[in-house]
């Protein structure tokens, strides 16, 4: 199964601080996000929406839960992603790292589950508010080249997060 992404934007990613004196990516902080895109898989066109949250347990250090639903005239398509990411600080950027896990459910498909890695960098978008801009890499387990052609993507990841 190829799943080529064509556009992945979040709409909204809300960061909600749990104390008054927490920051966008302090200790302390929820993130809340709602997502719509675009994608193709089973050579069917789809639309991607996307609900996520995640709690950053020490400054810098997020763990998230994430789930998208594919939805169009294949079959529909289920994805639930936990994950976890490390955010620096180095001036007005703001880089980062993180892993996550995917486990994807399609009906009438035989269940498939991948691991991924991402990478890129938050800028500063206004008074709390950051643009990120990044790469992620997807590698599907138990896959066969030979059936699929390919067992792992790279994709672009573009965001607007907003912390309150």
């Amino acid at each position: 199964m190829t799943r080529t992404v064509l556009l992945l934007l979040s709409l909204v990613m809300l960061a909600l601080p749990a104390a008054a004196t927490a920051g966008g990516f302090d200790r302390g902080a929820v993130r809340i996000d709602l997502g719509v895109a675009r994608g193709r898989a089973f050579d069917q066109d789809y639309t991607i929406y996307g609900l996520g949250a995640g709690y950053y347990v020490a400054d810098g250090i997020e763990v998230g839960l994430d789930y998208s639903a594919w939805r169009g005239d294949g079959p529909d398509i289920d994805q639930y992603s936990p994950s976890i990411r490390l955010v620096l600080r180095a001036g007005g950027f703001r880089p980062y790292l993180g892993a996550f896990y995917r486990a994807t459910r399609v009906d009438g498909v035989e269940d498939s589950d991948a691991w991924g890695g991402r990478a890129g960098f938050y800028m500063a978008a206004g008074r709390g508010a950051h643009w990120g801009v990044g790469v992620a890499y997807l590698r599907y387990l138990d896959c066969d080249e030979a059936v699929y052609g390919s067992c792992s993507e790279t994709y672009p990841e573009f965001s607007l997060v907003f912390h309150l």
